[in-house]
């Protein structure tokens, strides 16, 4: 079985194909798949869950609670982090130090611009 498709508005997995376009069922958002994935391939700029783009430097802040692997406890919702870096050839894309943590990397639709 295929994984599901995303919307890249709200996240859902609870989305159907509908004529060229999917749809999400959580907030009505109609996308086409393959317009999407050009354009983020296309562009090369990072973006968070807002869809602002992000640059070196930048203080971002974190959206979800996100388990660390090997830690006791997870990076919670709303903690700030400042001076990211960018790399865009990564699935993780910021590079980044947490209080508490150390380096670690994230995904860009886990924050928010700060």
């Amino acid at each position: 079985m295929s994984d599901p498709v995303l919307c890249p508005k709200c996240e859902s997995e609870f989305t159907y194909p509908s004529d060229n376009v999917m749809v999400c069922s959580q907030c009505f958002y109609e996308w086409n798949p393959e317009e999407t994935a050009s354009e983020a391939s296309a562009s090369g700029k990072i973006l968070d869950s807002n869809g602002n783009e992000l640059q070196d430097g930048d203080s971002v802040v974190v959206v979800k609670d996100l388990p660390v692997k090997g830690a006791p406890k997870p990076v919670k919702a709303g903690t700030k982090v400042k001076n990211i870096r960018l790399r865009p050839d990564s699935d993780h894309n910021i590079d980044c130090k947490i209080d508490g943590f150390g380096a670690m990397a994230l995904k860009s639709e886990f924050v928010k611009k700060a």
